[in-house]
């Protein structure tokens, strides 16, 4: 009976997290889509507009009103709302995940890879589809003052389509194979490990995934590059702003690495506890 509903508790977090993660996720476009409705308000053409309707409420004392600057402040007060909404689901559904982890003393080794296994591959689903980074190009032009020439918000699984699409096959194969394939198949591995601890393709599972563990990191390493790659210097005054998705990404890194630790331990002599 303990065990049973120490299961569904770890079913309800499950889908909790899922939920959240979905909260995190819808918000975070909102706020991209807000961000690119006021990124169309400074392109140089706009914000040539605005300095004029400027000058003319100067010059009418007031009768006539910049409804333009009204709103640009109606939705930058609009995609703040939506970016402080993706961090407040995203910290709820990281809260629970903690929370899923505390089940390590309470549950066995095998439930626990399981769950964790699963966990991680709800992180790595959200940490690839949510987005990453804004990136913005300012530029200063005389008497209009600061004009945005260009506006990238991308997620990973986004910007890989962008690299493939751009002729950069190199990176984005790399980006490909270990921020996507390697991830979602060890993920599945160490799910299929729990259910068939016993057979020797568990034992070479996870035989093979401490093989390759050195490179447990290239995760991280990938999505430090792409992040180099798209802030790359252009000549311009650039802004880069980290989003919801980045921490979904890394919460994958470090439960996976967890959930590994747990794999080898069930079968090299871990007990289980009940």
């Amino acid at each position: 009976m303990k065990r049973v509903v120490l299961y569904g508790l770890l079913v309800m977090l499950l889908m909790g997290i899922c939920l959240f993660g979905i909260r995190a996720y819808g918000e975070a476009k909102a706020y991209e889509a807000s961000t690119q409705r006021l990124v169309a308000q400074m392109a140089p053409e706009k914000v040539a507009s605005y300095r004029a309707k400027e000058w003319a409420e100067r010059l009418s004392l007031g009768f006539y009103k910049n409804k333009q600057r009204e709103e640009m402040a109606r939705i930058a007060k609009e995609g703040e709302r939506h970016r402080a909404k993706s961090i407040h689901y995203t910290l709820y559904a990281m809260g629970l995940l903690a929370l899923l982890l505390g089940f390590y003393f309470l549950v066995s080794l095998r439930a626990f890879t399981f769950f964790g296994a699963a966990v991680a591959g709800i992180m790595l689903f959200f940490g690839l589809m949510t987005p990453i980074l804004m990136v913005t190009i300012h530029k200063e032009v005389a008497y209009l003052g600061d004009v945005v020439l260009s506006f990238e918000s991308k997620s990973v699984i986004g910007s890989i389509a962008k690299l493939f699409g751009n002729g950069d096959g190199i990176v984005a194969s790399v980006i490909l194979l270990f921020s996507v394939l390697i991830p979602f198949v060890k993920t599945v591995a160490l799910m299929v490990v729990a259910l068939f601890m016993q057979s020797r393709f568990a034992h070479g599972v996870v035989a093979f995934f401490k093989m390759i563990g050195k490179w447990s990191m290239v995760d991280v390493f990938v999505v430090a590059t792409f992040l180099v790659y798209l802030t790359v210097d252009k000549g311009e005054v650039s802004r880069a702003e980290a989003e919801v998705g980045l921490y979904f990404f890394l919460a994958y890194v470090i439960i996976s690495m967890l959930v590994s630790l747990s794999a080898d331990k069930m079968l090299h002599g871990g007990k289980e506890k009940h």
